[in-house]
């Protein structure tokens, strides 16, 4: 069942509403529209929109009142270069800022094997994807999946499981290879695997009879050093760039638990459902907010389950070594402590990656802009991709809290299809479902990143192609999409790469 309504400034209390929302029906289904009041106004291949109020002329298009302040007022950096993700919180105190300089250094660290001489950064491993945070997140940014065969993955790492979750709703791995294949080791462990992804192309066209292409992936292990991993599902995940993770965590779960409708009783046919996890640090379930599957409820956990699962470092929150049970020596390893990541180093990465400033919106005025921005809403976009919400209290920074942001998310976890399912189940979250992404700073990861190889694995390569991908409960808004003439298609692309 839907949860209570709860009404609110900044964000909707039911899915189709919002706060300058209106109502709007196109053939049997209900949009949502977030603009202005109008008039019936002729909007493209669209037809005529019906808005309330005085009926003014809206050829021209009008932005809202601080829209381009993606991050609130507090949390919003106006750089649009190649550091536009790894900059602070402009609302950040002295000490805030100083823990901020700590933790980005922290975060650049190189890890080494235990035993060292630097024993503040010895215990990697001894399997290991990544030896830094920032290897994955290239300048707080986006991963990709490996260019070629060979090429090591950057930002970009495989996940298996069994099929069956424990009793707290985490996912059983191999008994040999865990929940997630390293493909680096030290100490004399040989890696536990080689990974690679090939693709097909998947011919396709526009209803215009504009032709396209969607790359559907295909990983394999090989080399596999502990035994066949069999048939077990393998799923690509890409690291997501960090920007706005404190804001993200700052939106109270009410409003975001408001927005689930897990039975579609409105019969819109989006059935958003919340994923709640198992939380380290209070010992119980509370709402997932990070990762692919919304299966991290905080940034503090987020960060690390990173140095757990990815370097192989232990913290306050996962204080036993990742080792798989049958991986032979992993226990008796040589460690940098206990725990290796100290508590004052974990906090000091957690403000770190919760205070990173979210970009301000580019040409977001721009008349293309506001048409997309227009046809985003028609198309049934924002149901999922919530553009507004308000902040609540903070853990992370005070000037985090009671900012407006647009995040264009509901950090819900939705049925995507067949076409991106995974198979793998995460608390709440089944193998089809995955968590709708932030849409800010989307049009910097080109600049940031130097690609644009979007959704969980990097299939994508570009917006369009991650719209085409969309099935299950968005498949309404995707054959909306391709049914576009390449004009609208075109300002619906401008808009994102506003964001």
């Amino acid at each position: 069942m839907r949860a209570p309504t709860r009404h609110s400034t900044s964000a909707r209390p039911r899915r189709r509403e919002g706060g300058e929302g209106v109502a709007l029906y196109l053939g049997m289904k209900t949009l949502l529209l977030r603009l202005f009041a109008c008039t019936l106004i002729p909007v493209l291949s669209w037809g005529f929109i019906a808005c309330d109020g005085a009926g003014e002329d809206l050829n021209a298009l009008v932005a809202e009142p601080g829209e381009e302040l993606s991050g609130g007022a507090r949390g919003t950096i106006f750089n649009s270069g190649a550091n536009a993700f790894g900059l602070p919180s402009p609302g950040l105190d002295n000490q805030e800022e100083l823990f901020f300089g700590v933790g980005n250094s922290f975060f650049n660290q190189s890890w080494v094997s235990a035993p060292a001489s630097t024993t503040a950064r010895d215990g990697l491993g001894p399997f290991f994807n990544a030896r830094t945070c920032s290897s994955c997140h290239f300048k707080d940014g986006r991963g990709r999946p490996p260019a070629f065969p060979g090429e090591r993955p950057t930002g970009w790492l495989v996940r298996t499981s069994v099929g069956s979750l424990d009793a707290q709703g985490n996912p059983v791995g191999d008994e040999r290879y865990g929940t997630q294949i390293q493909d680096a080791a030290n100490n004399g462990f040989p890696a536990e695997a080689a990974l690679a992804v090939t693709y097909e192309e998947v011919p396709g066209q526009f209803a215009d009879g504009t032709p396209y292409s969607l790359r559907r992936p295909t990983i394999t292990v090989s080399d596999e050093a502990y035994g066949p991993l069999g048939t077990l599902p393998l799923s690509g995940r890409t690291a997501n760039h960090l920007s706005g993770m404190g804001l993200l965590e700052a939106i109270p779960e009410a409003t975001i638990l408001a927005l689930a409708d897990p039975d579609d009783m409105d019969g819109d046919g989006i059935s958003g459902r919340a994923n709640m996890v198992w939380n380290v640090r209070e010992q119980r379930r509370t709402l997932g907010r990070f990762g692919w599957k919304a299966e991290q409820p905080t940034v503090e956990q987020q960060v690390a389950s990173a140095f757990h699962g990815d370097m192989g470092l232990t913290s306050a929150l996962f204080p036993e070594e990742n080792c798989a049970p049958a991986s032979p020596g992993c226990t008796d390893a040589p460690t940098g402590g206990s725990p290796e990541v100290e508590e004052k180093g974990l906090s000091r990465v957690t403000l770190y990656s919760g205070s990173l400033a979210v970009p301000a919106r580019r040409d977001w005025q721009e008349p293309a802009v506001l048409r997309g921005k227009a046809l985003f809403a028609q198309l049934g976009c924002a149901s999922c991709h919530v553009p507004k919400f308000e902040t609540g209290p903070s853990t992370i920074a005070a000037s985090h809290e009671h900012q407006v942001i647009r995040p264009y998310t509901d950090l819900l976890l939705h049925d995507m299809g067949d076409g991106l399912a995974d198979g793998l189940e995460t608390f709440d979250a089944s193998g089809r479902e995955w968590r709708t992404p932030p849409l800010w700073g989307l049009g910097l990861i080109q600049t940031v990143n130097g690609h644009m190889e979007l959704l969980h694995d990097g299939r994508a390569r570009g917006v369009v192609e991650a719209i085409l991908w969309h099935g299950g409960e968005a498949e309404a808004s995707r054959e909306q999409f391709r049914q576009l003439s390449q004009a609208e298609r075109d300002d619906l692309v401008r808009f994102l790469h506003s964001l």
